[in-house]
């Protein structure tokens, strides 16, 4: 008998503080040529500021991210820089 378990998926909402993406000392970049889909950025990210579509290509939600890097640190394929915000 094969058990299916499902985890619910969080997704950034507009809180009591708004929207979080300001606090943001560096951004990631994510080199969509580089990207190999392995979606461990999108995992791990502990804000879901990472975004996943059908072909499991990833974009950032810069309302959102505050740049703590850890996308960066699990990328097995260096595809994401932190870049300087201007």
């Amino acid at each position: 008998m094969e058990v299916k378990i499902y985890l619910p998926l969080s997704s950034p909402t507009v809180g009591a503080i708004g929207k979080t993406g300001l606090w943001r000392v560096f951004k990631p970049v994510i080199d969509q040529e580089k990207c190999t889909k392995c979606l461990q950025c999108w995992l791990f990210c502990p804000d879901a500021s990472i975004k996943r579509a059908e072909d499991d290509s990833v974009s950032v939600d810069y309302e959102y991210c505050k740049g703590c890097g850890i996308c960066s640190d699990v990328c097995p394929v260096g595809a994401i820089e932190m870049v300087k915000e201007g």
